[in-house]
This record gives C-alpha cells, sequence and structure tokens, in this order.
C-alpha cells in the first residue's frame, strides 16, 4: 500500500468515513504518519488512540525538533517559526495565534531556551514549542549580549556581556522562577574579563550546574547556582588543531563539537564527549562526513564558526554564516552516530537580508500538541 494511500485512509477516518483497520496494520500505518496528523487520528475512536501510542511507543518514537525562529528586523518585528521533524523527515510551519510581543532581538541558548532583553524587561520561554512566556523586570546589571542559562527547575542565570556603564563586565544574577526575585552572585571568572559575551562563549547546563567554555580556545569553567560558586578552569581541547568549538548537552552527555584546521580551509567537524565533575574527555563520538562538510560550509570561503542545538540523541549542526544546509548527528548507543543533512527549508535570499534565524530544538510529543491549541501546523513541500 502507498504511503500516500495510507495517509488518505487516516484522513477519512479523522473526517468520521467508516474505515476499519485492526492490530499490527493499524499501527504499521502510523509509523508513516507525521506526528502533529496522528493527534486528531488518535481522537477518531479508543482503539486508535491505543494504536497511536503503541506505534509512538515502539515502532516511529517521537524524535527531538529543529525550530527555527526568523525575526523581522524591521518595525513591527514580527516572528515566525517552522521546525524540522527527523521522524517524518518533513518541514512544518508553526503558525501562532497569539504572536510573540516585541521586547528586544530575540535570541537562544541552551538549545531550548529563547529569550528577549531590555532595559525594561526580559521576557523568556522554557516549553517545546515556546507558548508561554515569563515577563519580569529586567536584572539589575544592564549589560549587551549576556549569556544566559537555566539550570534546574527554577534558576535562570544572567551573566557576563558588556556593560558601558557598569564597574564589572563579569556580573552574574539568577532570577529565581519560585521567589520570581534577583539575587547577586560571585562573578565570572577573571580570565574571561576579555570575552564576557555570548558571542565569546558557549554554554551548557544540566539540573545542577552552568559550563562556560570560551569558543576560542576550548578552557571551560562551571557554576553551581545553588552554592554560588564558580570552579575551573578545564581544558576541553583535546585536538590542538581545533580553532573554534561549542558546547551542549546532549541527553546526559555533555557534547563538544569542533571546527578542524582553519577558518579559510575546514578540515573536519568533530564531536566528543566529556563527563564527571572535571570534565574529563570520555570519547570521540563521530566525525561528520566530507560530503555533508562540504554542504554545511555552501558558498562560504571562510567559516569561522559552528552552530549546534542538541536534545536527547540528536545534534543539529550548522555554518551560522550560511544555514542553508542543516546537518543532523543522532548517536546511537556508546560507539556509533548516524549522519545526514536536511536543507534548511527557512533560508531564502529575503531571509539572509531583512530577517534574524534563531535556532533552538526540543523534544516535542502528542502531549505538547494537545497543549498547543493556539496554533496550528502546515506540512511544507521542500
Amino acid at each position: 500500500m502507498a504511503k500516500d494511500q495510507r495517509l488518505q485512509m487516516v484522513a477519512e477516518a479523522a473526517e468520521g468515513e467508516e474505515v476499519v483497520f485492526h492490530g499490527d496494520i493499524l499501527e504499521t500505518i502510523f509509523c508513516h504518519v507525521p506526528l502533529v496528523h496522528l493527534l486528531p487520528a488518535s481522537h477518531v475512536s479508543k482503539s486508535w488512540n491505543r494504536a497511536v501510542s503503541s506505534s509512538l511507543r515502539h515502532f516511529n518514537r517521537p524524535k527531538p525538533w529543529l525550530i527555527l525562529h526568523t525575526q523581522r528586523s524591521r518595525p513591527p518585528y514580527s516572528i515566525s517559526a517552522h521546525a524540522y521533524d527527523p521522524r517524518s523527515n518533513l518541514w512544518l510551519q508553526i503558525h501562532h495565534h497569539s504572536p510573540m510581543k516585541y521586547v528586544s532581538d530575540l535570541r537562544s541558548s541552551q538549545s531550548i531556551l529563547l529569550y528577549m532583553l531590555s532595559p525594561m524587561k526580559f521576557s523568556f520561554s522554557l516549553d517545546p514549542l515556546h507558548l508561554t512566556w515569563h515577563h519580569v523586570d529586567p536584572p539589575l546589571v544592564w549589560r549587551v549580549d549576556p549569556i544566559v542559562a537555566v539550570v534546574g527547575s527554577h534558576h535562570v542565570i544572567v551573566a557576563g556581556g558588556g556593560c558601558d556603564f557598569e564597574d564589572d563586565p563579569l556580573a552574574v544574577e539568577i532570577y529565581n522562577l519560585e521567589t520570581r526575585s534577583w539575587d547577586t552572585c560571585p562573578s565570572m571568572p577573571t580570565v574571561l574579563r576579555d570575552s564576557p559575551a555570548s558571542t565569546s562563549l558557549s554554554i551548557a547546563a544540566d539540573k545542577n550546574k552552568m559550563f562556560v567554555m570560551e569558543k576560542s580556545s576550548g578552557v571551560a569553567y562551571s557554576f553551581n547556582p545553588n552554592l554560588k560558586i564558580w570552579c575551573g578552569p578545564y581544558d576541553l581541547c583535546s585536538d590542538r588543531d581545533v580553532y573554534f568549538s561549542v558546547i551542549e548537552f546532549c541527553g546526559d552527555r555533555l557534547v563538544m563539537a569542533g571546527l578542524i584546521g582553519e577558518p579559510e580551509n575546514v578540515t573536519d567537524i568533530k564531536l566528543w564527549e566529556f563527563s564527571g565533575e572535571a570534565l574529563e574527555f570520555c570519547r570521540e563520538i563521530g566525525v561528520m562526513p566530507k560530503g555533508m562538510l562540504k554542504m554545511m560550509i555552501g558558498e562560504a570561503t571562510r567559516v569561522s564558526s559552528i552552530g549546534m542545538c542538541c536534545m536527547g540523541d540528536f545534534a543539529y549542526l550548522h555554518n551560522p554564516e550560511d544555514p542553508r544546509e542543516v546537518v543532523v548527528c543522532e548517536i546511537i548507543g556508546e560507539g556509533a552516530c548516524r549522519w545526514w543533512s536536511v536543507k534548511n527549508a527557512v533560508d531564502s535570499d529575503e531571509s539572509r537580508v531583512g530577517e534574524r534565524v534563531i535556532f533552538t530544538c526540543s523534544a516535542v510529543g502528542l502531549g505538547n500538541l494537545r497543549c498547543s491549541e493556539d496554533q496550528r501546523f502546515t506540512i511544507l513541500n521542500c
């Protein structure tokens, strides 16, 4: 049975026409149905709901979405959203019925965090589809381009950033989501004084700590918001040919992606895993295939940086200067990974000139789609 026929039968049943399937056949069909179409299918009947749940649990599980937000560079600074679902290998346009209110330039951190920071307001969103936004007073110290991280369930850290009118460019403040208040902390290590902005630092965070690494050197520090203690330094650059690197958590793994060679001649992109309190080298996860490296570099004559979003076992990598191709790495167990690339459905001549593109990554399941009543999704033909 062709895939289009299976989808048509599901659509007819969802519209109320009587189409009878049983057991494994129905679960097999649902393996080929996009996640956004499984939600209405789960409402057809109890047996269909059970089949949808079983198919997602045993056959074709949900996989982390790459979500791209584009913000216009001119008033009214409108924001649109698109997502790539690797489970179905397709792009979606996400239609928001309640558009995000402009505060400042939209930024991302830790793959899932979206935020806007101005002298008057700090707005941020943590949920997978960014349906809920928190609007709070800004930090006590105003700074340009700070690092922002979420540690655990209630600590939002704002640190560093260029400060024209402040004495301490390394200032650290924590917003507590439970008490809804700001608290000051010990400043960042003084060795970071020349590179306190997010353009120079890569951050990652787990339930207990924030990790900050210089992108150019691979030197990292950790910060515990409960104890308000900085630790380090840790040297994560095990390959001395790495000239630029970023870190992020893939599940419980701290992963570093590094550009090897020089900006005018990138020879490899590698992924490494680190573990333990001292961020000890654990293993080399994999090397990006040469063909995909060439596609990711695109037409750029110089590659000065790399962008990475991670969630679960997935890492999405792109060239910020030419993001038309996104390379995906799925980490399989402890000794293997699978690579593929996907065309960026958002990239266009117009987006490169009049829009900013912000990369995020989210674990999206049926429960998240059920909560997104103010959103609808359109599958794109790319």
